[in-house]
């Protein structure tokens, strides 16, 4: 039987529907590690999407990356997204709206989650260009996820969270061209993990991870992919989805707009969801921290990809301010 044909009659089974079938491949995993697809259950009269994470017997990196570091680190990313939404999910709400777990399994050692299908939840449509009004309301949702999960421990999630942390990327890092980010990039990250307000940062914030509802009116998202979710400062976020967002001259523009905007709703989240802080301490602590968020990516970007677009002159001036800050 192939592991098709394997994952197809677990599914079955667990979901109690002989009836079920795959319906569409969504999309293929990064680096070729699996699939995430949609079924369809006609018992429970609805689609759920599952990701299967099937690992590669030869790497094929897009940019290649094909070392052992960077496999140990997707898998590690796909058990912590598994422990995200088996222990964390279920605190998320309307403000910050994340798939349902359905429920997981192992096919053949390889890890199966089931999800809710947003599309049939409403929040079917994807962007890849969005205005002004879109990016509030992705500001909004990492505002409210950032404040429902202030203080959290983390525990089975990175302890550092993003894709780009420093200490997972040490072949990025050593391609890196010296000079003054290098030498400072220890004490950027350093400074940022020692922050007192730590949060849980979604660690893939990119406008493709986020899921618009259908009807233009609602406000709130949903948004997916957890494989690098842990602890961090929310503007970690923050700046990784505006830089992915809007070009250089509209951050320029909207800063202090968006700026105000997320820290004003998330003041407003932590109140609402009863978290024992001071608000005003916290964005005095991260205002201060968001030009080196935006150099601890710049840093990333520079070992991966020293010619990506995102390299522009709005991250290149918040790193800048970021390295005057560090001595």
């Amino acid at each position: 039987m192939t592991t098709s044909a394997l994952l197809l009659e677990k599914l079955q089974l667990q979901l109690a529907d002989n009836g079920l079938i795959k319906t569409e491949t969504v999309q293929a995993l990064w680096s070729g590690y699996g699939e995430i697809a949609r079924y369809f259950s006609p018992k429970a009269g609805n689609s759920f999407i599952v990701k299967s994470i099937c690992p590669p017997t030869q790497l094929a990196h897009p940019r290649g990356w094909n070392t052992t570091a960077s496999h140990d680190r997707k898998l590690m990313s796909y058990q912590v997204e598994s422990c995200f939404y088996q222990r964390y999910q279920a605190q998320c709400n309307q403000s910050c709206r994340v798939p349902n777990l359905v429920t997981t399994l192992d096919v053949e050692e390889n890890q199966v989650m089931v999800l809710e299908d947003l599309d049939a939840a409403k929040f079917s449509v994807r962007k890849s260009q969005v205005g002004l009004k879109d990016v509030a309301k992705g500001v909004k949702w990492l505002a409210h996820f950032h404040a429902r999960f202030m203080q959290t421990n983390a525990e089975g999630l990175w302890p550092v969270g993003s894709y780009w942390h420093l200490a997972t990327r040490n072949d990025e890092f050593d391609k890196m061209q010296v000079g003054e980010l290098k030498d400072k990039a220890q004490k950027i990250d350093s400074v940022l993990n020692q922050s007192s307000f730590q949060t849980l940062v979604h660690g893939d914030a990119k406008l493709a991870n986020f899921c618009f509802p259908d009807d233009e009116s609602v406000e709130n998202l949903a948004a997916v992919d957890f494989q690098y979710v842990g602890r961090g400062v929310g503007v970690k976020d923050l700046a990784y989805f505006l830089g992915g967002c809007l070009n250089s001259a509209a951050i320029f523009d909207y800063e202090s707009e968006i700026l105000t905007l997320y820290f004003t709703e998330l003041k407003k989240a932590c109140v609402r969801y009863h978290i024992a802080v001071d608000g005003n301490e916290v964005e005095a602590q991260w205002r201060n921290l968001y030009s080196l968020a935006w150099a601890d990516f710049h840093r990333f970007l520079l070992g991966w990809a020293a010619e990506h677009l995102k390299i522009n002159a709005y991250m290149q001036h918040q790193t800048k301010t970021a390295l005057l800050m560090i001595n």
